[in-house]
């Protein structure tokens, strides 16, 4: 399937087809909060994102930015052929608990490391997550994580048609 042509980027705007493969960790400089079930279960100011071509970034913050049992770990495994192997959590917030909408790399692959101790949710999951002030779209599709919002262009993978790309 041919790279799907990305969209125009303006000043101050990020295109998902400049992120490299493989991907790479920064940090991100503004507040991160996650609500679920009307109360806030994570606000941070010392997240990361991770980028990676076509996917909008996915936001990991500190375990210990959220609220006390809101993540409970549960069963099941994926692996990342880079980050490694992830472990899953159910996310708990006010009467609401979202089955497996959280994950964290405990032993990250090298290169990851800074992925340790971090904690990514799917956004469409949860009641709001925000970058600074502005609530993020989730990516589409369950199988990612990314946060979308008006800095970050496309098409991201994830959206119908995009599983050869």
């Amino acid at each position: 399937m041919r790279r799907p042509e990305p969209e125009p980027v303006r000043a101050g705007e990020e295109s998902a087809w400049d992120y490299p493969r493989p991907p790479r960790v920064e940090p991100v400089s503004q507040r991160i909060t996650i609500r679920l079930g009307g109360v806030l279960i994570a606000d941070t100011v010392d997240a990361v994102r991770v980028l990676e071509t076509s996917h909008p970034p996915v936001y990991y913050l500190p375990a210990d930015s959220f609220l006390e049992g809101a993540l409970v770990p549960t069963e099941g495994s994926s692996f990342c052929e880079f980050k490694g192997g992830a472990a899953y959590f159910d996310v708990h917030g006010g009467s609401r608990i979202v089955s497996r909408a959280a994950w964290t790399y405990p032993q990250p692959a090298r290169g990851f490391e800074s992925l340790r101790g971090r904690v990514a949710v799917y956004a469409g999951e949860m009641d709001a997550c925000t970058v600074g002030d502005e609530q993020v779209t989730p990516q589409p599709g369950r199988f990612y994580g990314g946060w979308i919002t008006s800095r970050i262009r496309g098409p991201f993978k994830g959206e119908p048609g995009s599983m050869g790309w």
